[in-house]
């Protein structure tokens, strides 16, 4: 199944998304799957962003017009593309430097292997970051590191609100007390744990085993 996002960095109706419509639509996106967005691609918060990627399901393909309009930044969209190629959710790019992106084609297919190993490398550098930190923080007598904001039961109730199509997730992170990057950490879209989230609710099962 095709379905599309579209986004304009304006709500006031300075910007319109006829444009990107007609595209996506001549690129065989029925109307009624196409997402949008008016909103500042720097901006956090997109429902329609948040519901274009809830409704994507394995074999899907996502059809945006130009790859600008999808990511907040590098970092996002590499994270995003690679998060796709996870689910196994195709990407094609209509317009603009992105348009010989088709990952439904062999070819194509090349692109998430560029984004996986892109999205690998900046998990190291934050991983690399992170462990040099908290050896400068411990040489100078402090313990750095954060206790999880997530919990065993947060998880599993994260799992059932996300795979609910109807769930506002910048509700259920005020629910939970947790932020969506963290959110996002332990739970996918579509309510799937991902690997935090397998390793809280495996320390949490073996804990109540040694009591």
């Amino acid at each position: 199944m095709l379905i599309g996002y579209a986004r304009v960095s304006k709500a006031d109706g300075s910007q319109t998304v006829d444009l990107q419509m007609d595209e996506l639509t001549q690129a065989g996106v029925e109307k009624r799957r196409i997402y949008i967005d008016h909103a500042s691609g720097k901006k956090d918060d997109r429902p329609g962003l948040e519901a274009c990627l809830k409704a994507l399901r394995k074999g899907d393909t996502l059809v945006v017009w130009k790859l600008d309009r999808l990511g907040r930044n590098l970092t996002h969209l590499v994270n995003l593309i690679d998060e796709l190629h996870k689910r196994n959710v195709a990407l094609k790019v209509v317009k603009g430097e992105g348009a010989n992106i088709d990952t439904t084609t062999s070819t194509g297919k090349l692109v998430f292997g560029i984004f996986a190993a892109l999205a690998e490398f900046e998990r190291e550098l934050i991983s690399e970051r992170t462990r040099a930190g908290l050896m400068a923080a411990r040489a100078r007598g402090r313990r750095g590191g954060r206790r999880h904001t997530m919990t065993p039961a947060k998880v599993r109730l994260a799992m059932a609100a996300m795979s609910n199509e109807e769930t506002v997730v910048n509700d259920l992170c005020r629910e939970l007390g947790v932020t969506r990057q963290t959110l996002y950490r332990y739970v996918g879209p579509t309510g799937e744990l991902r690997e935090s989230g397998r390793e809280l609710l495996k320390a949490g099962t073996q804990r109540q085993r040694q009591r």
